[in-house]
């Protein structure tokens, strides 16, 4: 992938500590770009709504939980329909491509992008790109309208067909040149993200009317700034299903473990939320919170002890969990995905084995049923809640579109539809934070041990230094270590 020079961030200050981290506009490099008035200040469907049009200085700010006399900190561009838009709605030739693996919501993102053209703006030419970044270059299109599109909300996957790789930067543009798009919708994870930044630099470069709008996908809910990407809740709703039937085994079996791997290749958050909405697990296991298997303390223990209390336990597994012991037990694995994504090996099994080996050899008895839902997650359709947030983030998507802004993801920031400028979605990855109340939260759910290792756990009480939380600040709270208790067996 060839890279052309990032543009200067669009930096906005104001008083009081004020900071608008704003996307790019059309008329950033085409000055002289004509201005019409929104099509749909005459749709009866708006006419009675009361200050429909966002208002140009509306912004969103990226914290809401601020000290009194402290700055006023990062804002983002409030979504929403502008009074002006900066193509004709004859003139919009739009393409909508998804990439990446499958979650729930993408066909209701698709349908509502391509509802929200037309209905909206009477927009009536719309392509649908096969088969992910490829498909600009390697494959057919296909015509997409609201017959289309009606009912796709009902099934799973993408209609559109989807890839990892594939991303060749100047063909991609070459192919939106001679198509004669200039709306460019691109659904994708912060990988699909980063392309889609390279995608409209190189539009920029060459001055071609073309908005490049992106829609954050991640079923892990790893992209950063935005509140919970579309999917997520649909994933953690279909994840107790699993975990109910791993707690009707367990319950069923002598020293019954019900074991559930889910998704979650670098960030547990499938997990945590799952295991918060169960209440049935016993112990959930994530990448930010490692563990050890063997010794006092360790997972292994833990397993033994709760079996004697209870007869029976949950255990809930994250893909990404537990991959550093499992490499020191089996060759290193240093192969990537098309995506450029670290190809995982099989925790859940391996991690299953070793439970079974250690009951084995000391001879005690134990049943293991081992659940991953995986496919089955990916593969639903969104539920009620995902498919409302699909439709405001596609509709926020095409407003901005419209009113001429490009080189943006549509994403929810505090409970509002934000415009956020590309660097911010791709310079990290969200991560379940293990000193933050929402862990500390599900430790108390599930009365598991922290599973530090015997060398990292103090003896006493005593102040641990200032952690860093998710969006760069610093906590000042102090986090107190209860001192360790060694259970005495007779």
């Amino acid at each position: 992938m060839t890279s052309p020079k990032r543009n200067k961030a669009k930096i906005v200050n104001g008083p009081g500590g004020y900071i608008l981290q704003d996307v790019p506009h059309l008329i950033d490099y085409l000055p002289d770009l004509p201005a019409y008035p929104n099509p749909l200040q005459d749709n009866p469907a708006y006419s009675v709504v009361k200050q429909y049009f966002v208002d140009a200085d509306d912004s969103v700010p990226e914290k809401i939980v601020v000290h009194k006399d402290g700055p006023r900190g990062i804002h983002f561009r409030r979504a929403g329909p502008r009074q002006k838009v900066y193509f004709d709605s004859d003139e919009v030739h739009a393409c909508i491509v998804t990439c990446g693996g499958l979650c729930p919501g993408l066909n209701t993102v698709i349908r509502e992008i391509v509802s929200s053209l037309s209905c909206m703006y009477g927009v009536n030419r719309i392509l649908g790109i096969d088969g992910g970044y490829r498909g600009f270059y390697a494959k057919n299109t296909i015509s997409l309208d609201s017959k289309v599109v009606n009912d796709i909300h009902k099934r799973g996957g993408t209609i559109l067909g989807t890839s990892r790789g594939g991303h060749d930067t100047a063909k991609i543009v070459d192919s939106i040149q001679d198509r004669g798009i200039n709306q460019v919708y691109i659904i994708g994870g912060d990988g699909t993200q980063r392309g889609a930044s390279v995608i409209y630099e190189e539009i920029r470069r060459r001055g071609l009317k073309v908005a490049v709008v992106g829609i954050p996908k991640t079923i892990d809910n790893d992209i950063p700034v935005i509140d919970r990407s579309f999917g997520f809740d649909t994933a953690v709703e279909e994840a107790q299903r699993a975990i109910n039937a791993a707690h009707v085994e367990a319950e069923s079996n002598e020293n019954g473990i019900g074991f559930v791997k889910l998704m979650g290749r670098y960030s547990g958050f499938i997990a945590m939320y799952a295991t918060l909405a169960s209440r049935d697990v016993d112990c959930c296991l994530i990448p930010e919170s490692p563990f050890y298997l063997e010794g006092e303390g360790g997972l292994l223990e833990f397993i033994e002890r709760r079996l004697k209390e209870n007869g029976h336990m949950v255990i809930v597994l994250a893909e990404g969990a537990g991959q550093d012991l499992m490499s020191k037990s089996m060759e290193s694995n240093t192969l990537e995905d098309a995506s450029g994504n670290k190809l995982l090996k099989d925790v859940g099994l391996w991690l299953s084995q070793s439970i079974k080996d250690h009951f084995k050899k000391n001879k005690m008895e134990m049943n293991l049923k081992y659940i991953d839902p995986t496919y089955m997650i990916r593969a639903v359709p969104s539920n009620a809640s995902d498919n409302v947030y699909c439709s405001l983030l596609a509709q926020s998507a095409v407003h901005g579109a419209m009113a001429g802004y490009t080189g943006y993801t549509s994403g929810l920031v505090n409970g509002r539809q934000t415009y956020i400028p590309y660097y911010r979605i791709t310079e990290k990855q969200n991560h379940v934070v293990i000193t933050d109340r929402m862990w500390a939260r599900l430790l108390s759910s599930t009365n598991q041990p922290s599973f530090l290792g015997p060398k990292d756990i103090p003896e006493e009480k005593k102040e641990l230094p200032v952690t860093p939380l998710p969006d760069g600040e610093k906590s000042d709270a102090v986090v107190d270590i209860p001192p360790v208790t060694k259970e005495v067996t007779k």
